[in-house]
C-alpha cells in the first residue's frame, strides 16, 4: 500500500463532495503497487474555475471534469510529489446524472482517472486508451463499483446534490 499524502482544498460549494478519506482511498487504489510513497493535492472546484484552467492550460473554453498536472521533477531529485488534480464537482455531478450512474462511483472514477494520468497513463492513441480504461475499470471493481464505461440504468439516490449557479 502506498503512504499517500493528500492536500484537499474545496472552494466548490456543491454538495455533497466525497470526504478526503475517500478521495484518499481512490488515489491510493489507482497507485497500487506503483508508488512506495506519494504526494498529491487535490483541488475541488467550480465550473468558473475549471473553464480557467481548462482554457489556459488546453486551450479549450469550457469546463471539464478532472485536469491533471504531474509535478515536473528532475530525474534525479527523488521526491514523492506526484502532482496535482483539479475536478469540476458540477461537471462530476451532471455527468453523473447524464450517465445514470452514482455520484460517488463517478467520483472514484474521476480519481481513478486523474491519478492514472499522474504517474503517466494516457487515452490520447487508440492501445493507450484501451489500456488505461482496462485498468481503470479493474481498479473500481476492487473497490467495489460498476464498470465505468458501462453506465448504470435508472436512477441512483447517491446522486442527490446541489450546485449552486
Amino acid at each position: 500500500m502506498t503512504d499517500l499524502q493528500l492536500d484537499v482544498q474545496r472552494p466548490s460549494r456543491c454538495t455533497p463532495l466525497p470526504t478526503d478519506d475517500q478521495l484518499a482511498l481512490w488515489a491510493s487504489a489507482a497507485l497500487g503497487e506503483q508508488r512506495d510513497s506519494a504526494e498529491l493535492s487535490v483541488r475541488i472546484v467550480d465550473e468558473a474555475e475549471s473553464r480557467e484552467l481548462n482554457l489556459q492550460y488546453r486551450g479549450k473554453d469550457k469546463p471539464t471534469n478532472v485536469l491533471s498536472f504531474p509535478a515536473d521533477l528532475p530525474p534525479d531529485l527523488a521526491l514523492p510529489l506526484l502532482g496535482d488534480l483539479v475536478i469540476c464537482a458540477p461537471v462530476v455531478a451532471a455527468e453523473a446524472e447524464q450517465q445514470h450512474k452514482g455520484l460517488f462511483a463517478h467520483w472514484a472514477h474521476m480519481m481513478v482517472h486523474g491519478t492514472l494520468h499522474l504517474l503517466g497513463y494516457d487515452h490520447i492513441e487508440d492501445a493507450e486508451a484501451e489500456t488505461m480504461e482496462n485498468l481503470e475499470t479493474r481498479i473500481l471493481g476492487d473497490l467495489g463499483f460498476p464498470d465505468p464505461y458501462r453506465p448504470l440504468a435508472g436512477r441512483d439516490p447517491e446522486r442527490s446534490q446541489d450546485c449552486p449557479e
